[in-house]
């Protein structure tokens, strides 16, 4: 028979609730990177629409980076980490990024109006 954890020591990631999120965010990650790839081909509509469709990916993303950074986990802090180095050999840093992903998505946004 499993013991049960209390919830103060259930790790980051034992969460179903983080699991499904991280799960989801990939998910949906790789469904936009491939439905970019025809960007190009949609009317003004479905640009937007996938436009918003980021935007919404990104803010959910800095939610779960920010739940990773107020953890006590240590496995969440080694995450968090880990994108801070991965992030600082491209030259920046995980607030940069987001907002190089904003400026981007905002230039798109002009450029359909």
């Amino acid at each position: 028979m499993r013991l049960m954890r209390s919830s103060f020591s259930m790790s980051f990631f034992d969460s179903e609730i983080v699991q499904q999120e991280a799960q989801a965010l990939m998910r949906d990650f790789q469904s936009l990177v491939q439905l970019g790839s025809n960007y190009g081909k949609f009317d003004r509509e479905g640009k937007r629409i996938f436009i918003e469709q980021w935007e919404e990916l990104l803010e959910r993303q800095r939610i779960f980076m920010k739940r990773m950074e107020l953890s006590d986990d240590f496995l969440a802090k080694m995450q968090v980490t880990q994108m801070q180095e991965i992030l600082a050999k491209m030259g920046v840093n995980p607030a940069q990024m987001y907002e190089h992903m904003s400026h981007a998505l905002q230039r798109m946004k002009a450029e359909i109006q």
